[in-house]
């Protein structure tokens, strides 16, 4: 999952939320430098992409992408698996139900700021101006984000073919991702990082 499914699967304390966020932004021993709540956050998002990882469905849903991306298969369907939660009926049934999830988050990670690592803080401000999390809603919002991550990456620089390949393998993407939360649901809920 990227930013959205980050967001949705982290207990509502700012501090976890922010870590949360922050995580891929924060190497190796550094994490011991945040509060606990922070470190908390980071390790659930570390516990999470580790879960997603190994799990058949999210494996299955890299072959689409990975002719064309290798390697980078794998954070294209994080981007891609941010739509469904995105449209998720049991997460956000509603336009508005996203929508103020969106604004509640970003609000709360302002009161963070101060511990942003630099080049978080700086996409940040693209985020909460372009409405990033609401935005995976909808089929331009990630034609945007796979140009995002594309941006971001070392060595990539097409994100059409990305764009190209989510649209075409939707209805896939959307069993493997369905495939994956039946079993993620439960493991999320008695995960001890989320119980505190």
């Amino acid at each position: 999952m990227n930013f959205l499914g980050h967001a949705s699967f982290s207990p509502p304390n700012p501090g976890v939320l922010t870590g949360n966020m922050i995580s891929d932004f924060v190497k190796g021993r550094q994490q011991y430098s945040y509060p606990p709540d922070m470190q908390r956050g980071i390790l659930l998002h570390r516990a999470i992409d580790t879960y997603i990882d190994a799990h058949p469905a999210a494996k299955a849903a890299r072959e689409p992408f990975r002719a064309a991306y290798r390697l980078y298969a794998g954070p294209m369907v994080d981007v891609a698996f941010d739509y469904f939660v995105a449209n998720d009926p049991l997460l956000f049934p509603t336009n508005e139900s996203l929508l103020l999830f969106s604004t509640r988050t970003y609000a709360a990670l302002q009161t963070q700021q101060a511990w942003m690592p630099e080049r978080f803080a700086g996409m940040f401000v693209y985020m909460q101006a372009q409405n990033w999390l609401y935005n995976y809603r909808f089929d331009a919002g990630m034609r945007q984000s796979f140009g995002g991550l594309v941006r971001r990456a070392a060595y990539l620089q097409d994100a059409e073919t990305a764009y190209l390949i989510f649209m075409a393998e939707k209805p896939f993407l959307q069993d493997c991702y369905q495939t994956f939360m039946a079993d993620f649901g439960p493991w999320y809920a008695a995960h001890p990082l989320v119980l505190g």
